[in-house]
């Protein structure tokens, strides 16, 4: 394993066999609950109702909380190739096969094979699940990649290249992928690193054409942002405000309007970062170690450890965080990997533990791939909504939803779904409306429905976390 070519054809093996995989499971599992079925209901509605611009959360509902690019990509997903969970998820898969192109040409003319960055890549935890979710930081990964990407080839050299524009194009579609965060994201590490030879500080971002350049990010960013604002008044107040500091700065922000955000302890990413990226971040955490104060003598090192490592700075004094945020500190260390590569004296440990998590994703997919009963412990209701569809009743009626439905509901049922979430009473109305209906419930929540219409009630199918009936007046 050790030899030079044993060591290519076992990359180009295990990136071929994992990318495959990988597309495989994309489309066997249901979409989950909340998150990832939100995006896609949110998709399915662009796709359906043809509104492109406001992105809704319901029907007639604006949805304030993210920029449309990730949506885009679904919806247009959708229009394309029909509704489906492959289909909602394949813009983030092909994002993620192009990041290991772009890398593996990135690192093309160095000592080692382009397989390298993307053997760490798809044997990353954290990237891994990415590509292949219906998510909004594949699109933020993409995004702050290109930028990084961009900044370094730009100042490499003296001549003009596509480079120096594709530096604000990335800048464009991170405003439409998570909006001003990105700035966020890109602009402090490239600062911190601007400042290890002050000399060069001016010279180095006069490389870039700051005035065709901002014009290309105004054209790509600013319309959709002036029309979501005019067409839904209050959005910019929400998106920029609420979103980018109230959410991050006070811990469980009451003025979020799509959920109750989670409060967790101060410094969790780092725990992200220990546990969804190994085993290449502990092998980035040796090496600096082992340089200690020489670590970023070299420029480049000093470049990537800058951007590595400044989402989980930035991140640590926010306590409503999710393990996605650590994404974009996966492209930087697969570069240092790399780059570190043919000084790195365990190759073969290396090789056999970033083997791990993989293999197990194998055998977990396989056996889901052989039986259908892991579907009933999802946090997903597409089996129930499945089993309403296989006894028709006529009319097609709404599916009713004690308390609040779910996105996936919404989802596999095309919108055709009501709850009583803010009208408990209004169930009395509905029943008496329908001969037959469809009752979907969270069991924890079926204690709503009044006594009097139990024994009307047949139970069709029931999951782990739900359960179907039938109403039949």
């Amino acid at each position: 394993m050790t030899d030079k070519k044993t060591t290519i054809n076992y990359m180009l093996i295990a990136v071929l066999s994992i990318v495959v995989f990988r597309f495989i499971i994309t489309g066997a599992i249901p979409l989950l609950d909340k998150t990832e079925a939100r995006y896609a209901e949110i998709s399915r509605l662009m796709q359906e109702t043809g509104e492109w611009v406001v992105l809704q959360i319901d029907y007639n509902v604006p949805f304030w909380a993210k920029p449309p690019l990730s949506t885009w990509m679904s919806a247009m997903s959708f229009e394309l190739f029909g509704v489906s969970e492959l289909t909602a998820r394949l813009p983030s898969f092909l994002l993620g096969v192009a990041m290991l192109f772009i890398l593996g040409y990135f690192v093309r003319k160095t000592k080692v094979s382009p397989l390298l960055p993307a053997l760490v890549l798809v044997t990353t935890p954290e990237f891994l699940i990415h590509m292949g979710v219906v998510s909004t930081d594949s699109a933020l990964c993409f995004s702050v990649m290109l930028i990084m990407l961009s900044f370094w080839k730009s100042i490499s050299s003296d001549k003009k290249t596509i480079w120096n524009y594709l530096f604000f194009v990335g800048v464009g579609l991170g405003f439409l992928a998570k909006g001003p965060l990105v700035l966020v994201l890109t602009g402090a590490p490239v600062f911190f690193w601007l400042l290890l030879d002050r000399k060069t500080f001016f010279s180095n971002l006069g490389k870039l054409p700051w005035i065709v350049g901002l014009l290309i990010t105004v054209v790509i960013a600013l319309p959709w942002y002036l029309l979501t604002e005019q067409r839904s008044p209050g959005f910019i107040d929400y998106f920029i405000v609420g979103e980018h500091f109230n959410r991050f700065l006070k811990p469980g922000w009451s003025g979020d309007l799509y959920g109750q955000p989670k409060t967790q302890p101060l410094g969790l990413i780092w725990v992200f970062m220990l546990s969804f990226c190994l085993p290449w971040f502990y092998i980035v955490l040796a090496k600096i170690v082992k340089l200690k104060k020489r670590i970023l003598d070299d420029k480049y090192v000093a470049f990537l450890l800058f951007w590595l490592f400044w989402t989980p700075i930035f991140f640590t004094i926010s306590k409503n965080i999710l393990h996605t945020y650590i994404l974009p500190s996966t492209v930087p260390m697969a570069l240092l990997i790399a780059h570190w590569w043919p000084e790195y004296k365990h190759k073969r440990k290396a090789l056999i533990a970033c083997s791990i998590f993989p293999i197990l994703v194998f055998i977990a997919g396989a056996g889901l791939l052989v039986t259908d009963q892991w579907k009933v412990y999802m946090n997903s209701d597409k089996l129930l909504i499945a089993k309403s569809k296989e006894l028709k009743i006529d009319k097609n009626p709404p599916i009713l939803y004690l308390d609040s439905k779910t996105y996936s509901s919404q989802f596999y049922n095309k919108g055709n779904v009501i709850d009583t979430r803010e009208e408990p009473a209004k169930i009395d109305s509905i029943l008496e409306a329908y001969d037959k209906l469809y009752i979907l419930s969270d069991k924890r929540e079926f204690y709503l429905l009044p006594k009097k219409y139990v024994s009307k009630l047949q139970v069709i199918d029931t999951t782990k976390k739900a359960r179907l009936y039938l109403y039949n007046k």
